[in-house]
């Protein structure tokens, strides 16, 4: 079975003090996708940066302290590329991806965004790129036989059954009416799967994300943003999807919970 997590950690550096490195340890997933890293090598513990048993390839953000992505996989990489082909981004820290033997597996942090801002507008740049690159990505990925799973903060939620608040939203950043119409050819026109829509059609939730602010946590009153899309073929396999939302506020070590999905899958030998 091939299993993939991925979980924004809100800055790695409080994370590995708080659980990710315990998390880290214990987890069944064979490759794992990290957002809002924040951090660079130098600035990381030897058991984030190199842990036992792991390839791990990270892509820091040329602003110090901002984004930044990685990839741990339990295989050797075969090929590594950072950002996406444009300019703006190469650099962002906001897209890496691993090629592993029948597998391509890209972590993203996509632009938060902030209405009426400078922020809204990057992040419209970011889409209105990357959705062509998503297509050329499969293209490609299916030409040599290989699957492709982009995992990460998708920073929308797709339809009401993704956020609990969605009446109060919808005219703030991540639940837009054209953000919501452009994740959506996301899986229409570029095809990939959303493999907990696939498990779990229906909803709601479950929430991968909730704000500090208040009792969102406790009342469980979060977002959907965490997603792991998949190529067709391999979504098809999927076994399951679980959110691994903290049992108690205190026992958070990010604002985002991980996402791990499970295939009915292998690596060719």
């Amino acid at each position: 079975m091939l299993t993939v997590s991925t979980v924004n950690v809100n800055g790695m550096r409080a994370a590995a003090k708080k659980g990710f490195i315990e998390w880290l340890g214990a987890g069944p997933a064979d490759v794992i996708a990290c957002q809002e890293v924040r951090a660079d090598s130098s600035q990381l513990p030897a058991a984030v940066v190199a842990p036992e048993g792991w390839h791990v390839r990270h892509a820091p953000c040329a602003t110090p302290g901002r984004n930044g992505v990685s990839v741990y996989s339990r295989i050797e990489p075969e090929f590594v590329r950072t950002g996406f082909g444009e300019t703006e981004f190469d650099d962002s820290g906001r897209y890496l991806e691993v090629h592993l033997p029948g597998l391509v597996v890209a972590s993203l942090y996509l632009p938060s965004g902030d209405v009426g801002t400078p922020r809204q507008d990057e992040k419209e740049r970011f889409m209105a790129a990357f959705l062509p690159y998503l297509v050329e990505l499969r293209g490609k990925a299916e030409a040599a036989g290989a699957e492709v799973i982009v995992a990460g903060d998708w920073n929308i939620a797709h339809a009401e059954a993704d956020l609990k608040n969605w009446k109060g939203n919808q005219k703030n950043s991540g639940f837009l009416p054209e953000e919501r119409a452009w994740l959506g050819r996301v899986f229409d026109e570029a095809g990939y799967v959303d493999v907990q829509r696939k498990v779990d059609p229906v909803g709601p939730g479950p929430y991968t994300w909730w704000s500090y602010r208040g009792k969102a946590f406790d009342n469980d009153a979060g977002w959907r943003i965490d997603l792991v899309c998949a190529t067709p073929g391999l979504a098809e396999r999927c076994t399951s999807v679980v959110v691994e939302r903290a049992d108690s506020y205190d026992r958070r070590w990010s604002d985002h919970a991980p996402v791990t999905a499970t295939f009915d899958w292998r690596f060719p030998r």
